[in-house]
């Protein structure tokens, strides 16, 4: 069991994922959160992470700090994705192996699953078929990251767990167009469309692809359940269940938005995997499930949007 006063390092609490968690988690009480920033902690560098653990010896480990971005930045940077994730992760599950961590929760990516994995994505899925391109050397880091908590659990009864999240949007998300992801971009190219009057607005694609989209809060929801309720090092995903093509998100987007011009694919550009959806059977039948449904959500995240970067 945990306890409100217990120490939890947040590792990553600046993204989009990690600033989630730690609103959650001081909402339901917990009052002894630790955090660095990146310009205290850099969390490649193994001397630092060692001596950040023996100083502070947190309980709870919540390992939410990643490179991460989307389809281009994936493509454009396999170096950096696969060696800086490897870096974070294998210090920070190291160290809080070696400082006796209590339990450390490891967040993946549903980028893990292969690119034609049967659909929902059960968890059994894992290394059973080819990843998809664009984003492998990212998905291989995730992947060595889930095998080394399974490894220290096997091998020294520690209690890593790892959740593999579905595609995730909310506050603090990265709105770059170079780098964010699908709903970030498409809200932001919608905004700025509506700003200057355009008549179109040009979409990546062929609007086909379908995918699942979870509130960041209600992953957080979910990652603080897991803490308290799971112990098994075998992976779980956590989404919700229902997805909808890029097509029908974009046309989502330009409503909560107001912009009425056309969309127009340009299908010059990448598709990625044609479906991408979690089966989450297994956190629901832990008692869990998202209540915060797409528009919603969507609405609540431009009105951050508006707040954080119009201007």
């Amino acid at each position: 069991m945990m306890d409100k006063s217990d120490k939890i390092f947040v590792a990553g609490h600046e993204g989009m994922v990690g600033s989630a968690l730690v609103r959650r988690l001081e909402s339901q009480g917990f009052t002894n959160l630790v955090v660095r920033d990146k310009s205290k902690l850099d969390l490649r560098d193994k001397s630092a992470v060692d001596e950040f653990f023996a100083e502070e010896e947190p309980g709870f480990v919540i390992l939410a700090a990643a490179k991460v971005g989307g389809i281009k930045a994936n493509n454009d940077y396999p170096v950096e994705f696969l060696l800086e994730n490897l870096q974070i992760q294998n210090n920070v599950i190291q160290a809080a192996y070696e400082k006796r961590a209590r339990k450390l929760l490891f967040l993946g990516s549903s980028c893990i699953y292969p690119k034609f994995a049967p659909q929902p994505i059960p968890e059994t899925a894992l290394l059973s078929g080819p990843l998809e391109p664009t984003n492998e050397a990212y998905a291989i880091a995730k992947i060595a990251g889930i095998k080394l908590c399974q490894a220290y659990a096997r091998e020294h009864g520690s209690n890593f767990i790892s959740v593999m999240p579905t595609n995730l949007y909310g506050p603090n998300d990265n709105f770059d167009l170079e780098t964010s992801h699908v709903l970030a971009a498409l809200l932001r190219k919608a905004h700025e469309a509506k700003m200057r009057k355009d008549r179109q607005m040009i979409v990546w694609g062929s609007g086909k692809p379908r995918r699942e989209f979870l509130h960041v809060d209600d992953l957080a929801s979910a990652c603080v359940l897991l803490l308290e309720k799971y112990d098994s090092p075998e992976i779980i995903n956590i989404g919700c269940g229902e997805d909808i093509s890029i097509q029908e998100l974009a046309e989502l987007i330009c409503d909560v938005v107001g912009f009425d011009g056309e969309l127009a694919w340009d299908t010059t550009r990448p598709d990625g995997t044609p479906r991408k959806l979690l089966d989450v059977t297994k956190v629901k039948a832990l008692g869990w499930k998202p209540s915060i449904p797409l528009r919603g959500g969507i609405e609540q995240t431009y009105e951050w949007f508006l707040a954080n970067h119009d201007g």
